[in-house]
């Protein structure tokens, strides 16, 4: 479905085909039903799921609007963009608090007309962003790792006990998808009492599996690892888990504490289509389009309204479903706003060291 254009890294090469498209399209900033928008995800069977549920069926009520696809989301190329005032990005996934803590700097400030919100979720519309989903990044782990369940790993701790569960670990280092959390969670911080984050005492947490770790930069090199049998125990979004057992992974969900978080989309600073954006990512939260990217990829709606019918694999990430017999944290949007930058930094520092 998607192009080599389409699952290609986010390159100088990949920035010159989306200004080349987006140069030829005619655009101009007041324009919302004619544009070509750069959109920017993070590849693989999500992105893939996004043009199918979200682009297509806005293209095709909306013949004006065409989009260019390209991987993965970089919060130092948005910069670097709007610095140097060659934006070419115009709605990219983004956490909502990296596009909270920069609204107005990095990120246009949007207005969504007519957009009834009583359906959807706290947090799902902010200054600077509209979310789309709620990732749920479970524990999990193959189950021919693990065949045995009287042996296999049942809590947080669990992941973190290299003796009891050797094998290799697989994390992402996206903090939007919790590993700072789950480093807190293992080491005995309740659920109720994580914010504000203790960073320093998650680094040391994780510190202890660091040689056991990949802490893998997108989940689609995660995804791959798991694929490929290179990890054996591993925290993955459900948007990636669902595809793996489509493939035929075994895979085996650990339901002890799970960490959620809104995903969200983001138009940069100085991007010349913001009203065809804007229109777009409104449409993104209808009951419709929430309840297609979810029987897709599992992910949790953003939009009450939203019935998805969902597959028997689908069923078995949905962490807000029956299947859920442990506790949820959702990340604090709040706090990430007001730390992201830090936080990331720290982090960084951390991965290099």
């Amino acid at each position: 479905m998607m192009s080599t254009r389409s699952r290609a890294a986010v390159t100088l090469g990949a920035i010159a085909l989306v200004s080349l498209a987006a140069g030829c399209s005619g655009d101009t900033a007041s324009s919302a039903s004619e544009a070509t928008l750069a959109f920017v995800a993070y590849g693989g069977d999500g992105q893939k799921a996004m043009i199918k549920d979200w682009q297509e069926p806005y293209t095709k009520a909306n013949p004006g609007v065409k989009f260019v696809n390209t991987s993965p989301p970089d919060i130092a190329q948005v910069k670097a963009q709007v610095q140097n005032n060659v934006v070419q990005w115009d709605v990219v996934a983004v956490a909502p608090a990296a596009a909270q803590q920069n609204c107005g700097t990095l990120f246009e400030p949007l207005t969504f007309t007519g957009l009834d919100t009583s359906t959807l979720v706290k947090g799902a519309v902010g200054k600077c962003y509209i979310a789309n989903f709620i990732n749920a990044t479970p524990f999990a782990y193959r189950t021919d790792a693990f065949p045995d369940p009287a042996k296999a790993p049942k809590t947080i701790a669990d992941f973190f006990d290299v003796a009891k569960f050797p094998g290799q670990r697989g994390m992402l280092t996206n903090v939007q998808n919790g590993l700072l959390e789950y480093a807190l969670l293992a080491d005995g911080v309740a659920p109720d009492a994580m914010y504000p984050l203790d960073v320093d005492r998650a680094l040391a947490k994780l510190a202890t599996i660091r040689k056991k770790t990949t802490f893998a930069p997108n989940v689609g090199a995660l995804q791959q690892a798991v694929g490929s049998k290179q990890v054996d125990l591993f925290m993955l979004p459900d948007s990636r888990l669902v595809p793996l057992m489509n493939q035929g992974t075994d895979i085996t969900v650990v339901w002890d504490k799970t960490v959620t978080s809104i995903n969200a989309f983001a138009v940069p600073k100085g991007s010349k289509k913001l009203a065809a954006a804007e229109g777009f990512m409104q449409s993104v939260v209808s009951p419709e389009a929430v309840a297609a990217i979810s029987e897709d990829l599992g992910t949790a709606p953003v939009n009450r309204a939203a019935k998805p019918n969902l597959s028997a694999n689908a069923k078995k990430v949905e962490v807000y479903g029956p299947v859920n017999t442990g506790k949820t944290v959702l990340q604090d949007i709040d706090w990430y706003a007001a730390n992201y930058n830090a936080v990331n930094d720290k982090l960084t520092n951390w991965l290099a060291g």
